[in-house]
């Protein structure tokens, strides 16, 4: 597949005349939000196997089969031209399809409310064949030891359908906030721990799940060891039933860093215990904060790096949104962003009428448009520049694979690039 930016002046018509596709192709594969008004900076993913390049001064089909992983022979062959002709600027070149890497995927799909949201499960049922694992979130742990469930309507059945491992997410949620206290609680009081457990194995044996995953966050700091210990007792119990265990971590970059959410996250012992953790490698830009990219490549790697050296890369799921922010300006401490999806970003960027810029530092795209009440707004998202370059980090790092917060976001291009890059393991 091709990732084409779209330049002034360029319509579907162009595009795909160029790549020997069909307007139709372009328009449903991207679910092109506003085709008949395109946007400068807007992607497009081209549908086709492999992808073209036109060559720029200075290139050499020695350079080009470098930049694309295979060789000049192998370029010269496919593209029926001699080895020794010089190439032509403008030239266009066809570049075989990648090998694909074996990867496994997880997203979170959260209902909110007394019902599940008809698109919510529509979402799900969309994602499910690209991925391994579908985890519907959450379980809370409450003080007893006993469960909250979240609503699961169809979840399970979609699960079964596509042949992705369901996860059982538990969380020390409590009034909609991770409460320490209930963690204190769940990790030192034997008693109230043994019944999480029990209750844990039965929902787990009723529903259908296959992986335990614990997403214990804002614990306190003395709460560490004990943390760890709960894993040990929880693998060990979990390992009889032939189930899965993993953690969600937050996003450190050494082992002694301070703050809340990073002091009772033990890379190094959830690495030695449970079977895989997904580090969430996200909320840079986040919703109460001022305007920037969520996932920003540079703190991403970062943390990514620093988890290779703690723990395998093949037990690493790097966390990413599907989601980005609609910042009013200028930004006020206690003000909240509004979520949008990346089709959203696109149609707000075409009604407003302003280009889609691109941060290559951050590898994330963002624009800048003014609202009818006269109100400047800062938009950052996600597009298929931005996530591509997520899937090179992972391939880069030899990571398990990755993490999707959350459903119901539309973000078309990312499952077409993923079966791009990827086959996707099944559990």
């Amino acid at each position: 597949m091709q990732i084409h930016v779209i330049q002034p002046g360029e319509s579907l018509t162009g595009i795909a005349r160029a790549y020997s596709t069909t307007v139709a192709e372009l328009v449903e594969a991207n679910k092109i939000p506003n085709p008949d008004n395109l946007v400068v900076g807007q992607t497009v993913v081209i549908p086709i196997i492999g992808s073209f390049y036109w060559v720029q001064p200075g290139d050499s089909l020695y350079s080009i089969a470098n930049r694309f992983n295979t060789t000049f022979q192998e370029l010269a062959r496919i593209n029926q031209i001699p080895i020794d002709r010089p190439l032509q600027i403008g030239q266009r070149l066809y570049i075989p399809q990648q090998p694909k890497v074996p990867t496994e995927t997880n997203a979170y799909v959260e209902p909110r409310g007394t019902t599940v949201a008809p698109e919510l499960v529509t979402a799900a049922r969309e994602a499910a064949p690209y991925l391994t694992y579908l985890a519907p979130f959450s379980y809370q742990a409450l003080r007893d030891g006993s469960l909250k469930p979240p609503l699961l309507n169809d979840f399970p059945a979609i699960a079964e359908a596509n042949n992705n491992t369901l996860m059982m997410v538990i969380t020390n949620l409590e009034d909609d906030a991770f409460s320490d206290e209930l963690g204190r609680i769940l990790l030192n009081d034997m008693t109230v721990q043994d019944n999480l457990l029990n209750n844990i194995a039965n929902t787990a044996r009723t529903v259908g799940f296959r992986d335990i995953h614990f997403d214990f966050e804002y614990l306190r700091p003395e709460d560490r060891e004990a943390y760890n210990n709960f894993l040990r007792k929880a693998k060990e119990r979990f390992r009889q039933e032939g189930w899965l265990i993993s953690t969600a971590l937050a996003p450190k970059t050494r082992a002694d860093q301070p703050g809340p959410w990073y002091e009772a996250h033990d890379y190094r012992t959830h690495g030695e215990i449970v079977d895989f953790v997904v580090i969430m490698t996200y909320e840079w830009g986040y919703s109460g904060g001022p305007a920037m990219a969520v996932s920003p490549i540079g703190p991403v790697r970062e943390v990514l790096e620093y988890a290779v050296t703690e723990m395998p890369s093949n037990k690493i799921m790097m966390g990413q949104n599907l989601y980005g922010y609609d910042w009013t300006l200028p930004f006020a401490p206690g003000t909240i962003a509004k979520a949008v999806s990346p089709q959203q970003a696109i149609q707000l960027a075409a009604e407003y009428n302003v280009p889609i810029q691109y941060d290559f530092t951050a590898q994330a795209p963002f624009f800048y448009y003014t609202d009818a009440e006269g109100k400047r707004h800062e938009v950052w998202f996600e597009d298929a520049r931005s996530i591509q370059a997520k899937f090179n980090l992972i391939k880069e790092l030899g990571l398990r694979g990755i993490s999707y917060w959350k459903l119901g976001l539309s973000f078309p291009q990312n499952w077409l690039l993923i079966t791009e890059n990827f086959d996707v393991v099944k559990q």
